[in-house]
């Protein structure tokens, strides 16, 4: 059987795409290191879970109060100034202030070898909303963050 050149290509195409895709869940693991970069860009929840879970994996050296990194959700507009407030909270505080109603969901600060999960329910969050993930930790949210999607 004959294969056209322009076939292979096309499929390479397709399934670097699909590799490459974000797929919907209820769960998550979110691994991150020494860097200041989320090994996800984009997460995407399915309304009809009953819960989400996110499960923040540190596998770096470095301890929190070095390199220590969240995982903190809002909504798009919400997310700047939650962590810009956030930096006078303090790392025991996780670097958001407590209480702050504008964040919807976040883990603990994380370091070297550590891991924290959180649960909470999609009930609130609106199919199509505008939603951001972000490192609250001083000066990682600004690179450090992703596309948050309610299907």
């Amino acid at each position: 059987m004959h294969v056209h050149p322009v076939s292979y290509s096309l499929l390479a195409g397709l399934l670097w795409g699909a590799a490459g895709a974000a797929t919907a869940a209820c769960d998550f693991v979110v691994e991150v290191n020494d860097a200041m970069v989320f090994q996800v860009q984009e997460m995407v929840a399915e309304k009809s879970c009953a819960a989400i879970n996110v499960t923040i994996k540190h596998s770096g050296q470095l301890p929190k109060q070095t390199m220590g990194h969240n995982w903190t959700l809002t909504k798009t507009a919400d997310y700047q100034p939650v962590a810009i407030e956030g930096m006078n909270a303090g790392l025991d505080n996780d670097y958001i202030t407590p209480g702050d109603a504008r964040v919807i969901a976040h883990t603990k600060i994380v370091g070297a070898g550590e891991s924290d999960s959180i649960s909470f329910s999609p009930a609130a969050l609106e199919a199509g909303g505008d939603y951001t993930f972000f490192c609250s930790f001083p000066g990682h949210w600004s690179v450090m963050r992703g596309k948050f999607v309610v299907n």
